[in-house]
């Protein structure tokens, strides 16, 4: 576990005054158990002029307007309105029966918007959904428009499947960021009502008498922590710390009526198959494993649980080194959305949903705050900038709810489960929201501070105005990132006084040998503590910090043991991942049918492919050969060592195609994964069969 600074710590759990307007998403108190605090939301203000800011200033014309058109269209709206009315059980309920939670997360979207101005039509949504919530909400405190509007009678008798508390935890959150965002403050006496609702149903303590239940799919846990974060009510965090122990716990059943799903699941999937603390394998539905654990990190550091927040680092070691996708993504199966066994990383069927690329970004965020250890920000900056970039294009208005590495050529794709472009909305329309929340956000989670300074995990162009340990501390901030390495700092304002320390992630991608820092202008020699560069000095306004790092193109082979992908390789460079499109190969020539050739160099190019123009700024030219065809037989028998044989490469029959009559050389073109399906044809991967240098499957690990 990494180094904990305790300098602000108090009793454990106990509250240090509630945070006030301002603060972003995660907002630990004062007395948490943190290395380092996340800045305000208003502190960092990304620019127009670089990826990020771009994009977010996408979110606010695009997506959001476009979220909120969906909540309509779909019924998740027409739901609350009917209950509130008192007109439940007249119609049908319109949509997934947890549709409550996309308005809130759209709420808590449009709250964090807010920051920096809303569109017309989008302010007035907020008051007007905060008006449906409220009258919908029964006396007592209870909201679920599916039950209320369905089958009030079985309201908290369907923990398995009737997503409450998951929709509950969802409005907490909206009622928290519109009270930081002051734009619906409203919202928090819902919340409220709500949460003493919860408290007076659900059990504090062995005996007490009352219900003794988790839900099927956690997210209520980070929820709790958060309120409780806002108002310093300790019965929040009482009952999200009770949430994580009862979780697992042989003697809690997880009840369900028969009416919402499928019974065939194994504990495993809800993650209550085992005691939070006596878990080691990350296991189940990919989205609320992570969620989960988002919780028990959120938990630990409130409680000062040193053991909890091990339990989650512990899963975190056997997601990260067996079950992850080189997108950052997780989640190998469709039947169950599930993580899947350790090296079970299919391309073709990778499910790789979207919502568990944001659960796991969110994850890694409280596990660097907590931890300080950079190997969290290299995972936030993986997943980012290829599975969440990926699942949402340029326009803004389309996604991608699981997140493939392979769409083979001829693909139905006629089934949302797996489409061949990305779609304006879904049935279970999680996914669109949840992307809406984090991008109006993402300020939030690029730079932290603690007592020696300011780190800065994620390169952006922008500015940074908050308090250092020496006073007011104002920057400007400029980078190429992710197309290139230099990052430039200037000081236009701060307080002369003690020294302080700017850190600066190095990433995981980039060649220590190559690092070079300026200071004013001049070379400067800096230790590199943890993967952060840190240069301590008595900063004074118009300093100039230059850090600039290699950006390599890697050709990456994964582990033996991943079945799926032996013999072939990926192409990354930087934070990118790239993939072969079958836009750029040549007429007639399919996906499967091409290789890499790894003889030859990988070199970077500026000559976008037409319709990628504004949106790409550096593929990667390869060489490849093309293999043959679809004929011949499925399946032949050949001796050990004969012509065609299983090889090097690991592929079966692989040099003997590139050899064979008709093989011909190909020059390749890679596009950043994130770009992916934004042309007509949808066929596309990562993976390739590779020939050349390095053939060989990575041997197992020595003892």
């Amino acid at each position: 576990m990494g180094q904990i600074d305790n300098t602000a710590a108090q009793e454990p759990g106990r509250h240090s005054g509630p945070a006030g307007p301002g603060d972003g998403p995660v907002s630990p108190t004062a007395a948490a158990m943190v290395r380092w605090r996340p800045l305000r939301l208003g502190e960092v203000v990304l620019s127009d002029e670089c990826e990020l800011g771009r994009w977010q200033q996408r979110n606010s014309t695009r997506t959001l307007p476009h979220c909120i058109e969906r909540l309509y269209s779909s019924g998740a709206m027409a739901n609350l309105e009917r209950v509130g009315a008192g007109a439940g059980g007249t119609e049908p309920h319109r949509g997934m029966h947890f549709s409550d939670s996309d308005v809130y997360k759209v709420l808590e979207a449009v709250a964090w918007d807010s920051r920096r101005g809303l569109p017309g039509g989008v302010e007035e949504f907020a008051g007007s959904a905060v008006g449906l919530i409220s009258r919908a909400q029964r006396q007592d405190g209870y909201l679920n428009s599916w039950f209320q509007g369905q089958h009030p009678e079985l309201a908290w008798h369907d923990l398995r499947w009737g997503h409450e508390l998951y929709c509950a935890g969802h409005l907490l959150q909206a009622a928290v960021a519109n009270r930081r965002a002051d734009l619906a403050p409203e919202l928090l006496d819902v919340a409220n009502k709500l949460l003493a609702h919860l408290v007076a149903t659900f059990s504090l303590d062995d005996g007490d008498g009352r219900l003794e239940g988790v839900c099927g799919h956690p997210e209520v846990e980070t929820a709790l922590v958060e309120f409780y974060r806002l108002t310093g009510d300790p019965l929040a965090l009482r009952l999200a710390q009770r949430q994580v122990g009862l979780r697992g716990r042989a003697d809690v059943a997880l009840p369900t009526s028969g009416l919402l799903g499928d019974r065939r699941f194994p504990l495993s999937y809800f993650l209550h198959h085992a005691p939070v603390r006596e878990r080691a394998l990350a296991t189940g539905h990919a989205v609320r494993e992570l969620y989960l654990q988002a919780g028990v990190v959120d938990v630990a550091v409130e409680a000062y649980d040193e053991e909890l927040l091990g339990a989650s680092e512990a899963i975190w070691e056997d997601l990260f080194a067996t079950k992850t996708y080189i997108t950052g993504a997780h989640g190998s199966r469709h039947r169950d959305e599930s993580i899947g066994d350790a090296y079970e990383l299919p391309s073709d069927r990778a499910y790789a949903e979207t919502c568990a690329a944001i659960a796991s970004f969110q994850w890694n965020w409280r596990l660097l705050l907590a931890t300080g250890r950079a190997r969290y920000a290299d995972a936030m900056e993986r997943v980012f900038w290829n599975t969440i970039a990926g699942s949402v294009p340029r326009p803004g208005t389309e996604f991608f709810y699981s997140n493939t590495l392979h769409l083979q050529t001829g693909h139905d794709g006629t089934d949302e489960d797996s489409p061949r472009h990305r779609l304006p909305w879904y049935k279970c329309a999680c996914c669109p929201p949840n992307l809406a929340r984090l991008m109006a956000s993402i300020q939030a989670y690029l730079v932290t501070k603690d007592s020696s300074g300011l780190q800065v995990h994620m390169p952006f162009t922008g500015t940074v105005s908050t308090t250092g340990p020496a006073g007011p501390v104002e920057l400007a901030v400029r980078s190429d990132h992710p197309w290139g390495g230099t990052t430039d700092f200037k000081v236009t304002g701060c307080q002369p006084g003690q020294p302080w320390a700017l850190w600066v992630r190095w990433p995981e991608w980039a060649d220590r040998e190559g690092a070079q820092v300026t200071l004013n202008g001049l070379p400067i020699h800096v230790p590199i503590e943890g993967s952060y560069i840190k240069v301590e000095r008595q900063w004074a306004t118009g300093d100039g910090l230059s850090v600039s790092t290699p950006v390599p193109i890697r050709a990456v082979r994964a582990h033996w043991r991943v079945d799926a992908v032996r013999g072939c390789a990926a192409v990354q460079r930087g934070p990118l991942v790239y993939c072969i499109e079958a836009d750029d190969l040549a007429e007639g020539t399919a996906l499967e049918d091409v290789a890499l050739d790894l003889a030859e160099p990988l070199l970077p190019g500026g000559d976008v492919p037409a319709g990628l123009e504004g949106y790409v700024q550096v593929v990667v030219h390869a060489s490849g050969r093309h293999c043959g065809g679809p004929g011949g037989p499925l399946y032949e028998d050949r001796l050990p060592g004969a012509a065609g044989s299983l090889g090097p490469a690991g592929t079966y029959g692989l040099a003997a195609a590139a050899d064979a009559p008709g093989s011909e050389p190909l020059a390749l073109t890679l596009v950043p994964y994130f770009a992916r399906g934004n042309r007509p044809s949808p066929a596309m991967r990562v993976w390739a069969p590779a020939l050349g240098p390095g053939d060989q499957a990575a041997p197992p690990p020595s003892a």
